[in-house]
């Protein structure tokens, strides 16, 4: 537990830059500092001779250019920030996990870079992924105990934030590779409604399913970082909800999907909830789970093949065996399979919206995972938990929960309904007290 210690949360780091308690080089100074000291056991970011001098010079840019005091200090102002390596960023090459040459996979920087560096922040560094975002795990560990997994495909950038070496980073979602790693590095992780953030400059694993997120020690990093990263983001008080959400909790084969120490904490999270005062319904939903994922499954595989169409033909030699695998699988899978799996997942969710709301449900609850990091360097863990989620492209966030018998964190899953971001995260701030309060606030634990 030595790695969590001694950092800041992006809202203290956030202040202090803002204030002019700190100025950009000082951030620069104590994240290198802590790449250095962490890293070569967490490898959390992709190395990067340099660093240090090319974030210097950044720093000292910022300084310069930017306002001689707080007024008009954009809000990231000088915070280092990791940036999973599928997302482009001018300067620094994209090699997404793979022995692939950089030059193949080169693109224009990314919007979502676009607007951290609009908004002040400064790039850490490239954060390790599976290779192209699949399973095929990267070198990062958990932070928590480096034997076991941090999960995928986001590893480097929930790990980076875990063990205190940069207070926000980038990460993508295709089905679980946000909230899983969030859940089993113990951090707040946030995947916005598909299609918020723009994804232009990422590299896809499957379009229809990517989503751009974020990580943060606590859930005031998310709503600091949110309104920078989404499109359109509503901060106006109308759009506050009033009042505590109804919380739904997803019975039937979906939940079934979760080990039984995962349900067991979950029914005691519930029941915390409960004694807070919030009303927490089962809903029977998803009698068809089964069907779901494999609709998923045969989208992503269809959509992850036709994106690497190009890039195999040429070097089908330097894929390593799991995303081979599932390359080949997709190359597999028709035309009409994929529309008709694309049929379903439309139709399955008109049907989970409207469960919801005939049951008066605001916030769905899950675990978000099937049950803590494995102690398997060789799997990123199941994605199951989040899947159906992702299928619908809702809004979902994981927060601390507890731990498991084996000191490892376990997550909380609350997913939104479509488009309602704002009310998730205002929703949730209750919920993290809540969870706080019985489990201890991971970021006062680790030295805040």
């Amino acid at each position: 537990m030595t790695t969590l210690l001694g950092y800041r949360s992006l809202v203290q780091e956030a202040a202090a830059l803002q204030s002019g308690v700190d100025d950009p080089l000082d951030a620069v100074r104590r994240t290198c500092d802590r790449i250095d000291a962490v890293d070569p056991r967490i490898r959390a970011f992709v190395p990067e001779p340099g660093r240090r001098d090319r974030l210097t010079a950044a720093a000292r840019e910022l300084a310069s250019a930017g306002p001689p005091g707080p007024a008009g200090r954009p809000a990231l102002y000088g915070v280092p920030v990791g940036v999973k390596d599928i997302v482009h960023v001018d300067g620094l090459p994209t090699r997404a996990g793979s022995a692939l040459p950089p030059d193949e996979l080169a693109g224009p920087q990314a919007v979502v870079v676009d607007r951290l560096r609009l908004a002040g922040a400064l790039i850490a560094g490239k954060t390790v992924t599976a290779e192209f975002a699949v399973t095929a795990p990267g070198p990062t560990r958990n932070p928590h105990n480096p034997a076991h997994t941090p999960g995928g495909s986001s590893s480097g950038s929930a790990a980076a934030v875990a063990a205190g070496m940069v207070p926000l980073a980038i990460g993508t979602q295709t089905v679980g590779s946000m909230i899983r790693p969030a859940a089993y590095c113990g951090v707040v992780g946030f995947k916005p409604t598909y299609g918020r953030i723009p994804l232009d400059g990422v590299i896809p694993n499957a379009l229809s399913f990517d989503t751009l997120g974020c990580y943060a020690t606590e859930l005031a990093g998310i709503a600091l970082a949110a309104p920078v990263l989404c499109d359109d983001w509503r901060t106006a008080d109308a759009e506050v909800p009033g009042g505590r959400p109804v919380l739904g909790v997803p019975a039937g084969p979906y939940l079934e999907r979760a080990a039984a120490g995962a349900l067991h904490a979950f029914a005691a999270q519930q029941g915390l909830l409960t004694a807070a005062g919030y009303e927490v319904r089962e809903v029977p939903v998803m009698a068809d789970f089964a069907q779901v994922a494999a609709d998923l499954f045969t989208m992503n595989r269809y959509e992850v093949a036709r994106a690497h169409t190009e890039w195999f033909a040429r070097h089908a030699d330097l894929y390593r065996e799991q995303t081979t695998a599932a390359l080949l699988e997709g190359q597999a899978i028709g035309d009409a399979a994929y529309r008709a799996a694309a049929e379903r997942r439309t139709a399955f969710r008109e049907r989970l919206a409207a469960d919801g709301a005939v049951a008066g449900i605001d916030l769905w609850i899950a675990p978000a995972a099937t049950g803590p990091a494995a102690a398997d360097l060789t799997t990123t863990g199941s994605a199951i938990m989040c899947l159906p989620w992702s299928n619908a492209g809702l809004p979902s966030l994981s927060l601390p929960a507890g731990r498991a018998v084996n000191g490892l964190p376990l997550g909380l899953q609350l997913v939104g309904r479509s488009g309602a971001d704002e009310s998730l995260l205002t929703w949730a701030v209750d919920v993290e007290r809540v969870l706080n309060e019985t489990f201890g606030d991971p970021a006062a634990a680790a030295g805040h």
